[in-house]
């Protein structure tokens, strides 16, 4: 009897480790090892307007952490914007809380991602009348083609690189307001996002056991498939952050990770109009857009010659929530 409980209690934590987050109602891969720290990159330009940048993260399958890289996805429909999923450590071990579509941004465990997501909502975007419009002060997008922009400064202190929520890493718990947020109706990944994720981790340089951290392709304009995977790297990766297309019209601080200001959750407006994607009355198994399927990857320069690191900057001041 003893014997049959062992096996059974190590199928289960087997199935921890391999089945998606999702499947648990948003908690789901469970281990024993912290996540290595989130890697410095440069957030690739805008590729359209709709386009929601969404964090790079470490998820974990039988090889070890992988790295899936930060990047930009149409919305699945109008007023969603996207929270971040994060590693929390609970009960002697990390787990994974999934990333969701919904009216707020929630709490994603404090984990600085950078790029809007500074710890606490979001500050890259606001959406407006059924159009997102993107904050050029952190965002970097190409005004001579997107014109629903806008520019608001923040603050810039305490940078942290940490990936994980719990002690050693941010200490960070929800407020009244993110518990409420909690409650209101979320979508799961789309499915383009959930093949961005699987592409990722059939690259064995994906693998922090492979990259100690640095994976070549950080970042990418529009996320992966089988017809727009990021070219092999002319050589080792050595953290200096990835450069994006040189352009006048894209703003020279929005690059930059982890400068965001943690400020407030953005508040959708009202009277959204339809948007052009899709229905705006759109069911809850929402379809995935209709993106192209000869997608380049993000043009970057060569590791180690061309790009310039980031220069200095510090981060907005966090709060610990209690």
């Amino acid at each position: 009897m003893h014997l049959l409980r062992s096996v059974r209690t190590y199928i289960f934590a087997a199935l921890l480790m391999v089945v998606p987050a999702a499947a648990f109602g948003g908690i789901g891969i469970s281990v024993t090892i912290a996540p290595p720290e989130l890697p410095v990159y440069t957030q690739p330009v805008c590729p359209g307007d709709g386009y929601i940048w969404t964090p790079g993260y470490w998820a974990y399958g039988p090889e070890g952490y992988y790295w899936v890289a930060g990047t930009w996805v149409l919305a699945p429909q109008p007023g969603l914007l996207w929270t971040p999923g994060y590693w929390g450590y609970e009960g002697n071990a990390y787990l994974w809380h999934a990333g969701y579509w919904g009216p707020h941004v929630g709490f994603y465990g404090g984990v600085d991602y950078g790029f809007g997501y500074g710890g606490v909502g979001f500050v890259g975007g606001r959406w407006d009348h059924g159009h997102f419009f993107y904050n050029t002060a952190v965002s970097r997008v190409n005004v001579t083609v997107i014109h629903n922009v806008y520019h608001t400064e923040v603050v810039h202190r305490d940078v942290s690189r940490v990936s994980f929520n719990g002690p050693g890493g941010r200490n960070f718990r929800p407020t009244a307001e993110q518990e409420r947020f909690d409650h209101e109706r979320h979508f799961e990944r789309t499915p383009v996002q959930v093949q961005h994720e699987h592409m990722a981790s059939t690259r064995r340089d994906n693998f922090a056991s492979h990259n100690h951290g640095r994976p070549s392709a950080p970042a990418m304009s529009r996320p992966m498939n089988a017809h727009n995977v990021p070219r092999p790297p002319a050589q080792h990766s050595n953290m200096r952050p990835m450069q994006g297309p040189h352009n006048n019209n894209v703003p020279a601080n929005g690059g930059f990770r982890g400068n965001m200001n943690a400020g407030h959750p953005n508040n959708p407006p009202h009277n959204m109009a339809p948007h052009n994607e899709m229905s705006h009355n759109q069911p809850h198994n929402m379809a995935p857009h209709n993106q192209p399927h000869n997608m380049a990857p993000h043009n970057e320069p060569p590791h180690g010659g061309g790009g310039h690191p980031a220069p200095e900057h510090h981060e907005p001041e966090h709060r610990d929530h209690h």
